[in-house]
């Protein structure tokens, strides 16, 4: 390479006025400095090089490969072809986020529909032009809540997925907001009960509630437990599994004020646990301008010819002083955006309500299945559930660990285990099942799970 050649590093040192390479880092102490030579592995060609990682990424096995009924959170959904299309043209690949937003019309425009689309779903009145994910989306809408009401406790369920958990956590014990769980009734799941009216008070700033479920039942009492939120002078905040709304009602008819969720079902492929989508919508004026990230905005050239879209809003750090802003968000997934309002375009509303009937269909007849099977309770919770349920063991003599180490040799992948997260729940799992598991599939993994049990069928 040009630079390696040894006038020129030396030329370059002199520029920078310094001696040697060592020189610079001469702020490293001695004490940490590695005295021995790094044992690093000789120099490859290219073509060497891409055998070489070929050969490991070929130990990888992907779910086109295998059978996989692992969701809580990440979740195998088809992308139609068009979006992959869509959101592989330079104009959205390349733009990544529309800081010069004057000449970013094109993004600005694909973002202000899915803001709209999104808000539409969620039954409010605005929704953001994206958050990290599900996680962080939380986090701000319990920091708002808090900012709102002027109150420092933030009610949530005990069924909530761990990582998005502690993500809330972190989000909001440095703003000295405490984080309240609140106890779930262990035949249905609902949080309506003593425990609830307990906890929820005068230093409740919102009360959280995911419908459905991290565990896939959904709440029977969701209205009552927002109106009860309320009555307290709370914000009512729920959680949602934006697939799940074609066919169940939407936060907003649930009375909501904040509604949160995961976009990666919405055309976002798994990769890998990440990037994903956060998906945040509010109802009124006052909660807006405390709304994190950004809002797109629709108006019209200075010669009223045509339409034109601008950052209306966007309250974070970057842009005015650190103080008053709401957010330290400093970016946004705006492909995963333009990706999620490209497949809700193509879906409309009766494809999503057909996708969501399907997605019923297969988990109705998955929970079914496995339920024949004498050594498995299916589901744990006595409750309508949609995508993902509960599968328990205690009748088996092998551990849900186990369970999957087997699956797996067979080409199956098998549901979380929820013993360390949830020990009150035995020896369970989480399965997953959505558009892309066909009969033959599950019919296949009650079949692997038989004979993993020791079962006849």
């Amino acid at each position: 390479m040009p630079n390696s050649a040894p006038e020129t590093k030396q030329e370059m040192l002199h520029q920078v006025g310094v001696a040697s390479i060592q020189a610079l880092f001469d702020d490293i102490p001695e004490s940490i400095r590695r005295k021995s030579t790094l044992q690093l592995p000789s120099s490859k060609s290219e073509m060497e090089t891409r055998l070489e990682v070929e050969r490991i990424l070929s130990t990888n096995h992907s779910t086109s490969e295998i059978i996989s009924f692992l969701g809580g959170g990440v979740w195998p959904h088809y992308v139609p072809a068009a979006v992959e299309e869509i959101v592989s043209r330079s104009e959205f690949l390349t733009s990544y986020t529309p800081y010069q937003a004057e000449i970013s019309q094109g993004m600005l425009q694909a973002l202000f529909e899915y803001q709209s689309m999104i808000a539409e779903l969620m039954g409010m009145d605005f929704a953001n032009s994206s958050l990290y994910d599900w996680a962080t989306a939380l986090g701000e809408a319990a920091r708002m809540s808090s900012r709102v009401t002027g109150r420092d406790q933030f009610v949530v369920p005990h069924y909530i997925q761990r990582d998005r958990l502690m993500t809330l956590r972190t989000f909001c014990e440095p703003a000295g907001i405490s984080i309240i769980e609140a106890k779930q009734d262990t035949q249905t799941g609902s949080m309506l009960g003593e425990d609830l009216l307990q906890k929820v008070g005068s230093r409740t700033a919102g009360v959280y509630l995911e419908n459905p479920s991290h565990l896939g039942f959904l709440e029977p009492e969701a209205r009552r437990i927002g109106e009860l939120t309320h009555e307290k002078g709370a914000l009512f905040v729920t959680g949602a599994d934006p697939i799940s709304l074609g066919v169940f009602a939407s936060p907003g008819e649930l009375g909501a004020d904040i509604a949160v969720g995961e976009g990666q079902p919405l055309g976002n492929h798994m990769n890998y646990g990440g990037p994903l989508l956060g998906l945040f919508a509010c109802r009124g004026d006052k909660l807006l301008r405390q709304m994190p990230g950004r809002l797109i905005g629709m108006t019209m050239t200075k010669d009223g010819r045509s339409k034109a879209f601008t950052m209306a809003l966007q309250t974070r750090e970057q842009h005015i002083r650190r103080e008053k802003a709401t957010s330290n968000i400093c970016t946004n997934e705006a492909l995963c955006a333009v990706a999620a309002g490209a497949y809700l375009s193509l879906m409309g509303p009766h494809g999503l309500e057909k996708l969501g009937k399907a997605i019923l269909a297969n988990s109705h007849y998955a929970m079914r299945r496995l339920g024949e099977l004498k050594r498995l309770k299916v589901p744990l919770f006595d409750s309508q559930h949609f995508k993902e349920f509960t599968v328990g063991f205690d009748g088996a003599e092998v551990t849900p660990s186990h369970v999957n180490k087997e699956l797996y040799r067979r080409g199956i992948q098998g549901g979380i285990c929820l013993q360390d997260d949830f020990p009150e729940l035995g020896k369970s799992a989480l399965y997953c099942v959505t558009e892309v598991h066909t009969r033959g599939s599950i019919d296949r993994l009650v079949a692997a799970l038989s004979e993993v049990l020791g079962e006849r069928q």
